[in-house]
């Protein structure tokens, strides 16, 4: 069920798990990389397959575990981690909807290519295999931090950790709001004590108004996906979850509404220029009354 049309649920499940903060960073590294990048996230990869082979049986069963706890879940603290979604979802859409530019028997493009001219789902070359598995093993481990081992989780993450000392480093495209966006990223990132208060009272005020506050997000996330803002509004939502995790907000406040208060105001800015008056009020004034206007 993740995809990045509905990356404020992908960032809800990551912002809740232990090292959901870990993966969005390999989901953020998957859109930022470029067809230059490929060679050196393969070359990685070991050749071994069947020592990867063998990890994934950890993976596999590891994953087994968290949904058998998920279906069991009775105490509030496993109700408040337990995500919507699975591994095999975020595989997907790591696979499928970050990297759907490696796919297909076209040219690739020298840059991130923009939705209207990816290429068909239809097979990817060599390199980008290696790379996508370069990627998807570390976006497993992190997803199944606390169920694996620390050596399968280390063996799993070290290619992915030896790539990242060869990509440049780029700055995620995050719309026409950039600015604002990137201000309210860093606010979040640095809370303080008393923001954090402010931030729980305002979202406990709010939380009667859920049914006007749902299809508002609704509209913010079509205007995302009509503008072609997709994987900028995605990038964004994940940016998100680093922040939470950097203010140290605690795992209960984010699943009892701090994620949907922040989420819907970073998902109205992506699109403050599109949305209607009436709904870019209701998703961006909670979190202006928590934290104050942006200065940009």
């Amino acid at each position: 069920m993740y995809s990045l049309v509905s990356a404020p649920v992908l960032g809800f499940d990551l912002s809740r798990l232990q090292g959901g903060s870990a993966a969005a960073d390999v989901l953020l590294r998957g859109l930022s990389l470029t067809v230059s990048d490929l060679d050196a996230v393969a070359s990685a990869r070991s050749d071994d397959d069947w020592d990867r082979a063998d990890l994934w049986r950890d993976v596999d069963a590891a994953a087994q575990q968290r949904r058998a706890v998920n279906a069991d879940a009775g105490g509030l603290a496993v109700v408040e981690r337990a995500p919507l979604g699975t591994l095999d979802g975020l595989l997907h859409c790591l696979r499928y909807d970050i990297l759907d530019w490696t796919w297909g028997n076209r040219p690739a493009q020298a840059t991130m290519p923009t939705p209207q001219v990816r290429a068909p789902r239809q097979r990817q070359s060599e390199v980008a295999s290696k790379a996508t598995g370069v990627l998807s093993d570390a976006a497993a481990a992190a997803y199944l931090r606390e169920l694996l081992t620390d050596e399968s989780r280390r063996r799993l993450s070290a290619p992915y950790a030896a790539a990242l000392r060869a990509l440049p480093e780029r700055e995620h495209d995050l719309g026409p709001q950039a600015d604002e966006l990137r201000q309210l990223l860093s606010r979040v990132g640095s809370l303080s004590p008393a923001q954090m208060r402010q931030l729980n009272k305002v979202t406990d005020t709010s939380r009667p108004g859920l049914t006007d506050w749902a299809p508002a997000v609704h509209s913010a996330s079509w205007a995302v996906f009509l503008s072609g803002r997709v994987r900028a509004g995605a990038a964004a939502q994940l940016l998100l979850v680093q922040a939470l995790d950097r203010a140290g907000v605690p795992v209960s406040d984010r699943a009892g509404g701090v994620w949907n208060l922040l989420s819907g105001a970073v998902q109205a800015l992506m699109v403050r220029d599109l949305l209607d008056s009436a709904t870019a009020r209701r998703l961006l004034d909670p979190y202006f009354t928590a934290m104050g206007p942006l200065s940009v």
